[in-house]
């Protein structure tokens, strides 16, 4: 890291005022234009500016572009917390520096409350879909409960919720793990979740697009994967179990909720379930085939589908891509990052 060019970076009112915005939440560029009331173009020369002095990240959403400040990760992390902090002290201070930050803070509102019409608008269209699903299982407070209770006492780390949809699961973990990365193959969930973490830190939680099948992130990455009604959609449930176990770390934990094995075929076409739920003896190979030791799962009755949990532990390496012959994904969260906005 170059700590001239991190200087020049903020040598410019807008590049500090931005740096400040990414330190409360993660922005688009569009949304970064409407707080600093400037044309995208030009917001989009001065975030290239912070992110080649490696203060912040970009990351692509089918057409949007996300910023997000890179404090608390990276092996940087220590020099751009302490930019971060000086910043702040130099707001405390200056009163026309905190009066300006205060006014974009005001519009971040703004913001916020858009991102949870979007929120609004998707629940009230599918509402029906999802309430008539909720009435076959129990409910999803005790479900919430059971997986936290399944996991226990250990550290959770660094956790992956894969197929995050609302994000209501990494909201449940939200302060329980150290970080958060909540991934999701659709962009409308993706918003949608968006609008419901934004209350989280931004240090602590992060957004990505992604296949469960193709997970964008180096080997090893996470201390604990959360499958949570995902892998009934998998046609082949194997696949997103290998990319799983490839992006744990050894020694943690793989959480699955799902179905246990029904005979509810409507599901197949109301709801795009792939896969009638699993029986124990399924999901135990499953896992073990992907390099997890399975335990006793925890079954939920109470309804007319029974929900489960079951649990693996990561046995150790050479599970993944490498072990299979193939390149390794590149470093970082966000390795489908666009090269410019």
């Amino acid at each position: 890291m170059q700590m001239d060019a991190l200087f020049k970076a903020l040598a410019d009112p807008t590049r500090l005022r931005i740096a400040r915005l990414l330190s409360e939440m993660e922005l688009a560029v569009g949304e970064l234009a409407q707080v600093l009331g400037q044309s995208q173009p030009r917001v989009s020369r001065h975030v290239g500016i912070l992110c080649d002095a490696g203060l912040a990240e970009r990351r692509r959403e089918g057409s949007w572009v996300f910023l997000r400040s890179r404090a608390g990760a990276g092996v940087d992390a220590p020099v751009i917390d302490a930019l971060d902090a000086l910043l702040a002290v130099a707001e405390a201070e200056d009163a026309d520096f905190a009066a300006q930050c205060d006014a974009d803070r005001r519009k971040l509102a703004a913001i916020r409350s858009s991102r949870e019409e979007i929120a609004h608008s998707y629940f009230a269209r599918h509402a029906s879909e999802w309430d008539e699903l909720r009435a076959l299982h129990s409910p999803d407070e005790k479900v919430e409960q059971a997986l936290l209770g399944a996991l226990g006492e250990a550290p959770l780390g660094t956790l992956l919720d894969i197929g995050t949809g609302t994000g209501r699961i990494a909201e449940v973990f939200g302060e329980h793990a150290e970080r958060i990365v909540a991934l999701d193959k659709n962009l409308e969930m993706l918003r949608v979740a968006r609008a419901k973490l934004q209350h989280l830190p931004a240090a602590r939680v992060d957004l990505v697009q992604g296949d469960f099948a193709d997970l964008p992130f180096e080997e090893a990455s996470f201390d604990t994967v959360v499958l949570h009604q995902v892998l009934h959609f998998a046609t082949e449930p194997a696949l997103p179990l290998a990319e799983a176990a490839r992006v744990t770390r050894a020694g943690g934990r793989i959480a699955i909720v799902d179905f246990a094995s029904h005979d509810r075929e409507e599901l197949r076409t109301r709801h795009q379930h792939a896969r009638l739920g699993f029986t124990d003896a399924q999901m135990a190979s499953l896992l073990r085939s992907a390099g997890f030791a399975p335990t006793d799962p925890v079954a939920l009755e109470g309804g007319e589908l029974v929900v489960k949990v079951w649990i693996g532990t990561r046995r150790g390496a050479g599970q993944g891509k490498a072990a299979r012959g193939e390149a390794p994904k590149p470093p970082g969260i966000a390795a489908k990052v666009a090269a410019s906005s």
